[in-house]
């Protein structure tokens, strides 16, 4: 359950990236120590930074800036790849099509999933069908986020294996049925600078993203490293800004985890504020599940909770598509 937290804790994971495939990497104290530090992180504020997680700077500041690029492109140019059911929801969307609890947000992004095939997983991932809408401009777009997508996938599988440990799992307690044939998530954002703000606060449309939390496993985001806009909220109900820190990205838990842990680790609620009076953008890497897993809590976690099981079953591809087909207004 996530506390009062004041500030998101920094981990160098680099020993748990060197150990994480070695059945006796807990003998390894440098990666005991990650482990015990990603525990205390999930259960404090399900939000904390990783440093030594061995993706370069260059190629995370690349992504950065070629999303810049696109984004800086004319309107016309961009709605080349608009998203729309057609696309299975892949592809460009304006600024105040995403909608988070009814409320348009401030931002425009291109969403990107793992490609599904008609019937892959009989009716439940149809309205995903379809392949990745990438761009044409600006040049090597596509293959610089593919080659993203595919350290992601890899740091995000070494994290998670730290936290199977952490909760006295071994090591690949999330593979196989839960997350041995993990679905992804991208999502490539930009959020226009700040307006004007008044004394009485924001505007209901100058929240770049509402208030929410992430529907799979584990989220890595890659912010720019000179404007703080992502908010994270503690049990007092405070905003705690997630500062940038350049060379880390911010990774925090999402539903399927919490489900996992019975509560014992949370999936906190965040939102985005662009103060800035300059432009943001954000790629966020959302780790899931197995699209059709059917996700309980663990065993392990019940006995650590009184017994009880607190959350109920969820099927991850029924509650991302079941958001997904709620998210968008055209």
């Amino acid at each position: 359950m996530s506390t009062n937290f004041q500030s998101i804790p920094l981990i160098d994971i680099s020993p748990l990236v060197a150990k994480c495939d070695d059945p006796n990497v807990m003998e390894d104290k440098d990666a005991a120590e990650v482990v015990r530090l990603l525990d205390r992180a999930c259960r404090d504020a399900g939000f904390f930074y990783v440093k030594g997680h061995g993706i370069p700077d260059s190629l995370i500041k690349e992504v950065r800036d070629i999303t810049h690029k696109f984004f800086d492109l004319p309107y016309e140019e961009k709605l080349k790849i608009k998203l729309s059911n057609e696309t299975g929801y892949r592809g460009y969307q304006w600024i105040g099509e995403n909608i988070t609890k009814g409320v348009p947000d401030r931002h425009e992004a291109i969403d990107c999933y793992k490609e599904l095939n008609k019937g892959m997983y009989g009716d439940l991932g149809d309205p995903l069908v379809g392949t990745n809408k990438w761009p044409a401009d600006p040049p090597n777009f596509k293959k610089l986020m593919e080659e993203y997508l595919a350290l992601c996938t890899d740091l995000s599988r070494k994290i998670m294996r730290g936290i199977a440990l952490a909760l006295g799992g071994s090591v690949d307690e999330f593979e196989g049925k839960i997350a041995g044939d993990p679905f992804w998530v991208l999502r490539i954002i930009g959020y226009p600078g700040a307006t004007s703000i008044s004394d009485e606060g924001l505007p209901k449309n100058d929240i770049g993203c509402g208030a929410h939390t992430d529907y799979g496993l584990l989220t890595l985001v890659n912010q720019d490293d000179d404007k703080t806009a992502l908010q994270v909220r503690n049990l007092s109900g405070e905003w705690i800004s997630a500062v940038p820190i350049p060379g880390t990205f911010v990774c925090n838990i999402g539903d399927m985890l919490k489900i996992l842990t019975n509560g014992v680790y949370e999936s906190t609620l965040h939102r985005v504020i662009n103060n800035s009076p300059k432009f943001r953008v954000c790629v966020a890497y959302f780790y899931e599940t197995n699209f059709d897993a059917v996700i309980s809590p663990l065993d392990m976690c019940i006995k650590k909770t009184g017994g009880n099981k607190k959350l109920q079953t969820a099927v991850y591809g029924e509650h991302l598509v079941s958001k997904v087909l709620t998210n968008f207004t055209y």
